[in-house]
């Protein structure tokens, strides 16, 4: 290096002459050295775009014309680009293996949970089966039969523990021996009851009690009273007790009807299909 004012030999890096003291001016870089080049860069990540992109290689950004030119200095030129970093690849996520067996657990434990519901015979399984309307109706009478003055006639019928929301549903007719059952005449009436186990004990002696149903003295009647809740023996009585000479010929049917919250036509299609089934 020379000085520019006594070409004095001066020594790299020098900023005055050391015998003119001259300041030294930085010298031109060189062009085929140094090149500063304008690039796109994303404007999301601020990823290196290449020419004529139309979304970043990156993230996915569209290239619009918005995006900024970066000046980039000191490379020299004809210089490569540098090689873009491999992305890493996505990871997928794993199935959830856990909700499936989860899923199956429930189900197989709901599975067995119907079938001891409709196979058990113990209190919890009989109530749940009432409370749903699984139970059949179960017949006390479908036969007519007779009765002798001063004299009754009753059916016994009992209900297993944890019964809930039973009735008895039924209807009758009577006529004197020998009379049709449609005559009106007060010789054709008789008097139905429902009554518990002491109830029964009680009338049968001969004393006033309460009855769960009385129809009266009448020729014709329809029963449809509710049983109470729990285990009992209850008495569906016919009496002729009143007459002193007539006999009555009674046509009669009553059944027990569990209640629940099925309607009537899906009752009647389950028990068909039960009976074909032999269940």
């Amino acid at each position: 290096m020379l000085c520019s004012k006594c070409a004095a030999n001066l020594p790299e890096g020098s900023r005055f002459c050391l015998k003119c003291g001259e300041p030294v001016s930085a010298p031109a870089p060189n062009a085929a050295q140094l090149a500063a080049t304008a690039v796109l860069a994303c404007t999301k990540c601020g990823r290196t775009l290449p020419e004529g992109a139309r979304k970043c290689p990156k993230c996915g950004k569209p290239v619009s014309s918005s995006a900024q030119r970066v000046a980039v200095a000191e490379r020299p030129a004809g210089a490569d680009e540098p090689p873009a970093a491999d992305e890493p690849p996505v990871a997928l996520p794993r199935p959830r293996k856990k909700r499936h067996v989860f899923r199956w657990v429930f189900l197989g434990v709901l599975l067995v949970a119907v079938i001891w519901v409709v196979s058990s015979e113990s209190p919890t399984a009989q109530t749940i089966q009432e409370m749903v309307g699984w139970k059949h109706d179960q017949g006390i009478l479908d036969t007519p039969f007779t009765i002798g003055p001063h004299t009754f006639r009753y059916y016994k019928f009992a209900l297993p523990a944890g019964s809930v929301n039973v009735a008895v549903i039924g209807q009758f007719s009577s006529g004197s021996d020998g009379g049709s059952l449609k005559d009106r005449n007060p010789d054709n009436n008789i008097e139905v009851y429902v009554l518990s186990e002491g109830a029964f004990t009680i009338w049968q002696n001969g004393y006033a009690t309460s009855a769960l149903y009385e129809s009266g003295r009448v020729a014709e009647g329809a029963i449809h009273t509710d049983l109470p809740a729990g285990e009992g023996i209850y008495y569906l009585v016919f009496s002729n007790k009143f007459s002193p000479k007539a006999s009555k010929d009674v046509r009669a049917s009553a059944f027990l009807r569990y209640k629940s919250w099925l309607p009537e036509w899906f009752r009647r299609a389950k028990d068909r299909v039960s009976n074909w089934l032999g269940l």
